[in-house]
């Protein structure tokens, strides 16, 4: 059996090459020795028949109506695919278009599909930098945000607590949103890449729902440790950052 990956949208959302990781999941389930394959998806004619795992990445604001108005073409798929336990990863604007809306300063609201709760609305200034966030699933996660606007109405469900960055902002002190295999966050990297326990869980989820065992190959102990030296760099720099931040006497 092949584990078969889609990459939502990818000539749309894959701003900060966040579509990559699909390429992550695959990777991985091949060096565990599993059949794993990513399937671009731009339209629901492109659907396999099968679906393991799904990924949604970051586009731009000029695209967030386009993208909104393909992805409503596979509205109750995803609704489907979020109720059966299909592991989803949505980032960025790809999780704020599966909210209740996107609200834009100075501009109309872009209603959400709703399949995750909570809505993304303006901040005051842009958000750019390391993000740290503690999660009881997966252990600590580092990437960086980007992201002109805060996320509000998810207080029961984050994805972790922010240790370093804004996350989901208005002094929430979270990052994400998680609702059964559905997660979104603001975590680009790609943020699978960076965190090999977080892809490890999606592929385990995955592999279970097909009936497959996956336990991380021998090549993906070797590829980790480059990804746990990246960590170490990004978590030092976000802890010289937060001592910067500290007042003085």
């Amino acid at each position: 059996m092949t584990l078969t990956i889609v990459s939502l949208l990818p000539s749309l959302q894959n701003t900060n090459g966040d579509a990559e990781n699909a390429a992550v999941l695959a990777a991985r389930a091949r060096w565990a020795g599993l059949d794993a394959a990513v399937v671009p998806v731009e339209r629901r004619s492109d659907l396999p028949a099968r679906v393991d795992a799904i990924v949604l990445g970051s586009g731009d604001d000029s695209s967030l109506d386009a993208a909104r108005a393909a992805l409503m073409e596979f509205h109750d798929d995803l609704r489907t695919w979020g109720t059966d336990g299909v592991p989803i990863l949505a980032v960025g604007t790809g999780w704020e278009l599966l909210s209740w809306g996107v609200e834009r300063r100075g501009g109309p609201v872009v209603e959400g599909l709703g399949i995750l709760p909570g809505r993304a609305v303006p901040r005051a200034s842009r958000m750019t930098g390391d993000l740290v966030v503690a999660t009881a699933r997966f252990g600590t996660l580092v990437g960086f945000e980007n992201h002109a606007r805060d996320y509000v109405g998810a207080e029961g469900s984050p994805l972790g607590r922010v240790r370093a960055g804004s996350g989901n902002g208005r002094d929430s002190g979270q990052e994400g949103v998680v609702m059964g295999s559905v997660m979104g966050t603001h975590l680009h990297g790609p943020v699978l890449a960076k965190n090999p326990a977080f892809a490890d869980a999606l592929l385990g989820i995955a592999a279970d729902r097909a009936g497959l065992a996956y336990q991380p190959g021998e090549r993906a102990a070797v590829v980790d440790g480059y990804a746990d030296a990246a960590r170490e760099a990004q978590l030092a720099a976000a802890r010289v950052a937060a001592s910067a931040a500290e007042p003085i006497g």
